[in-house]
């Protein structure tokens, strides 16, 4: 279905005059005094045109003019489409080169969220649920949070800075609202203030381009980094046509879950159209296929004959129970569950890099320091002694996992482990007692003090005070059976409520 009729801003003066302008008044904004610049890039249309456009009117000054930086951003996630991501990457060496052989003051960077912070991180490691919009823990650790810190360093450092952004009032009515809000508080000229960074200012200079006039310009006027703006066009024409991923700054910019190219794991929204385009209509794209089929596994939607609750935990985080409407609210993925989500990452990784073409045979889906601090997690965190990491690495990959395992210090081996189960009886609630109580206790072995030791033991035996989802229903039918209380709740909406 085709959305409004957009007016275009060349209508009336032309392409060229409109440009000429707007690269004059992007000039004078820069020359005005010493506020550094940083530009959100995606790799995308209007990011592209923004720079671009930025790029020229720099490159147009007399040299000794052209004195304070300007910085590009993209924000790596570590689960952007891999096309747009190699795209990125490409344009960002292209720029440095491009920059320094130009003698402009433009430097490219590479933004990516801290490993505790990634992606499978929290989800493999931690075991937090595939994001949902009740529950949705990604965008702030994965790009609000590295591309804020790198902005807060330049504001620190310089007292302001001057961020500029692709946004666009007739990309959708929703951002047309955020800029026209934006408009009424403006301090000077075209600038806004940033609502969540003090000392931020925010400058749009294609607010009021349409979406063809975006591309009118990319493909009239060369690019000045090297990059062909054909080739954008044609990457677009294999997807679908909700508009680019920005660079999120702040949660009143649209999640990529709406846009074009976003995450390749989102299942914020019921369908990756972009992929699932690329795959369909490009046979050269069939590479992604392994991981269109786990991102849809994921989505709970997907899977009904898979209900969540069988694959999370009937307890939170720390181990409560907490009932709505007499159901226990799911907690984290179980040991089992996200042991299997490994193993299809690994074997996604596997078969992408055997049916892709060249560039992607070292695609990494998952990068060696997620492997370690997930094992760090699953063995430390969670005493899932088994250390069974640098097994299923062994199992889908062929290759041994880089490391030492991390039970050596226990001196037990995985047949002790299996005694133990064997000793359970087939209780596995029982077994994963007496295995969270070893894990508690190895911690704290070679630590002169042992604080915090006995209440770790206290919210093991709490933990398992319940053997099975079953058992938590029955109990709280009876509520206050032998002074223990059932908390009753909600679906925390973050994983800074009752999950983590």
């Amino acid at each position: 279905m085709s959305g409004p009729i957009q007016k275009s801003i060349f209508a009336e003066h032309g392409l060229k005059t409109v440009v000429a302008h707007l690269m004059e008044e992007i000039q004078l904004l820069y020359m005005a005094d010493d506020t550094p610049w940083i530009v959100g890039y995606s790799g995308g249309k209007d990011s592209s045109a923004t720079l671009q456009v930025t790029w020229k009117a720099i490159a147009a000054l007399p040299k000794e003019k052209r004195t304070k930086p300007i910085y590009v951003v993209s924000t790596d996630t570590l689960v952007e489409n891999p096309v747009v991501a190699m795209w990125v990457g490409l344009s960002l060496d292209r720029m440095a080169k491009a920059a320094a052989d130009q003698d402009l003051p433009i430097k490219p960077n590479r933004l990516m969220p801290r490993v505790e912070d990634s992606f499978w991180v929290n989800l493999i490691g931690k075991g937090y649920p595939a994001p949902r919009h009740k529950f949705r823990w990604c965008t702030e650790r994965l790009k609000i949070r590295p591309s804020n810190a790198f902005i807060m360093s330049v504001v620190k450092q310089s007292k302001e800075a001057i961020l500029l952004l692709g946004a666009r009032k007739q990309e959708s009515n929703a951002r047309a609202k955020v800029l026209a809000r934006n408009e009424k508080f403006r301090a000077r000229d075209r600038l806004s203030p940033n609502s969540t960074m003090s000392g931020c200012m925010v400058y749009t200079p294609i607010e009021d381009w349409s979406n063809d006039d975006v591309w009118t310009y990319l493909t009239s006027d060369e690019n000045p980094w090297g990059h062909n703006n054909k080739d954008l066009l044609g990457m677009y024409a294999g997807a679908s046509a909700d508009g680019e991923c920005p660079l999120v700054v702040d949660t009143s910019t649209p999640s990529c879950g709406d846009s074009r190219f976003g995450c390749w794991v989102c299942t914020l929204v019921e369908e990756d159209k972009s992929m699932s385009a690329m795959v369909r209509n490009d046979h050269e794209k069939k590479w992604m296929k392994p991981m269109l089929d786990l991102r849809n596994a994921l989505d709970f939607r997907k899977n009904p004959e898979h209900k969540d609750h069988l694959l999370r935990d009937f307890r939170r985080m720390g181990g409560s129970v907490t009932m709505l409407n007499g159901e226990p609210v799911p907690g984290p993925y179980t040991q089992s569950s996200r042991e299997n989500w490994l193993r299809l990452l690994l074997k996604a990784q596997s078969e992408a890099r055997r049916l892709g073409p060249e560039e992607v045979k070292k695609l990494e889906l998952i990068t060696l320091p997620e492997l370690h601090e997930i094992r760090r997690i699953w063995v430390t965190e969670k005493h899932e002694l088994e250390d069974n990491l640098p097994v299923i690495f062994k199992e889908m990959t062929g290759q041994d996992f880089p490391g030492i395992r991390m039970d050596d210090s226990l001196g037990l081996k995985p047949e002790d482990f299996a005694a133990l189960k064997e000793a359970c009886e087939g209780d596995q609630n029982r077994y994963e007692m007496i295995r969270d109580l070893i894990g508690a206790e190895n911690n704290v072995r070679h630590s002169a003090r042992r604080t915090g030791l006995m209440d770790e033991i206290d919210v093991i035996m709490k933990k398992h005070l319940f053997g099975s989802r079953e058992e938590a229903k029955g109990f709280y039918l009876n509520l206050g059976l032998g002074g223990f209380k059932v908390e009753e709740g909600e679906e925390p909406k973050s994983p800074d409520q009752p999950i983590a």
